[in-house]
């Protein structure tokens, strides 16, 4: 059981760290690097999914989250 535990943890961060990864990018407006979630049912399930870790991100590492492309405004 133990085991199992261990294993679950492990695909709920490694999944977190390879989704942040490939999700990031940096906003031209402000500078600030956000993580992007799909504005889709499966990007707001993980979204929802992957909260608490989104939390601590942001806590020690000051990234952004968002669903969704963000609009840029044009001058």
């Amino acid at each position: 059981m133990k085991l199992v535990l261990i294993a679950v943890a492990y695909l709920y961060l490694t999944g977190y760290g390879v989704f942040r990864y490939f999700q990031a990018e940096v906003r031209m407006r402000d500078c600030e690097t956000y993580v992007i979630f799909p504005n889709s049912p499966l990007g707001k399930l993980a979204y929802n999914v992957w909260r608490p870790l989104t939390y601590a991100d942001a806590t020690l590492t000051n990234m952004r989250f968002h669903i969704g492309a963000h609009r840029e405004l044009t001058s």
